[in-house]
């Protein structure tokens, strides 16, 4: 099974065993927390229980598992968060959740994808994308709930508005899918949040850069980025312009 093959695949199982849980925790009457908890550990232990059996000499460094610092050694590191959305995941009907596998070799995603369980999107480096025909009249910047400062720079500069909702994953999807123009987070991120959405993107033909409009890597000491831009390529000079003031 080639990566890219592996990374969807591992992804639509995780969103399987995610959508399990909630029905499981729905029908017994489980508490937000408890429903957090079971998704975020039930989705982790599948993930790595596959890429052990399947890739068992590459490293993980997963949101809910232990940092091993020989990753920084491996030449080949899954990057994973299996719950990306954890506090959207419990709400009643949310689609703002999402599941990231991606596998990073010197430092950049080579293969990646992002499932979005709850409306049954899957992307991928290896899946092709039929992107929504837009006919809507301004462009639209997607961000965070609490984020709204530098997406509304940003939507000034390029004649646009802004959407927030849930989920790095989500949001990112969303500009893939052509659903959104830029996505914009203006602040540091981890690297499981931010790595397959990124992977994803640019092989959707996307341009993808930090907020800085630094090229992003991954798999290093601290796992963190300096926030995250993904925009259609005619936007992109004016969206990081605007993100410089």
């Amino acid at each position: 099974m080639e990566d890219h093959e592996l990374a969807g695949l591992l992804a639509q199982e995780a969103g399987d065993v995610l959508l399990a849980v909630l029905d499981e925790g729905l029908a017994a009457g489980w508490t937000p927390w408890q429903l957090q908890d079971q998704g975020d550990r039930r989705a982790h232990e599948h993930l790595v229980t596959r890429l052990a059996d399947l890739r068992p000499a590459d490293a993980v460094l997963s949101e809910e598992g232990s940092d091993d610092p020989a990753r920084l050694a491996t030449d080949r590191v899954w990057i994973i968060d299996p719950l990306d959305g954890t506090r959207d995941f419990c709400r009643p009907g949310s689609v703002e959740w999402a599941v990231h596998v991606a596998l990073v070799e010197d430092g950049v995603p080579t293969a990646a994808a992002v499932s979005l369980p709850s409306s049954g999107g899957l992307y991928g480096t290896g899946i092709s994308v039929v992107k929504q025909v837009s006919e809507r009249d301004r462009p639209i910047v997607i961000t965070s709930r609490s984020q709204w400062g530098e997406a509304e720079e940003v939507a000034s500069a390029i004649g646009g508005v802004v959407r927030s909702c849930g989920s790095a994953g989500v949001k990112a999807m969303a500009v893939v899918s052509g659903s959104a123009d830029v996505y914009v987070h203006p602040s540091g991120l981890y690297e499981w949040d931010a790595c397959a959405p990124a992977g994803v993107a640019r092989a959707a033909g996307l341009d993808v850069s930090g907020i800085d409009g630094s090229q992003l890597e991954f798999n290093k000491p601290r796992p963190v980025v300096p926030g995250l831009v993904i925009s259609r390529p005619e936007y992109t000079d004016r969206v990081l312009g605007a993100l410089r003031w």
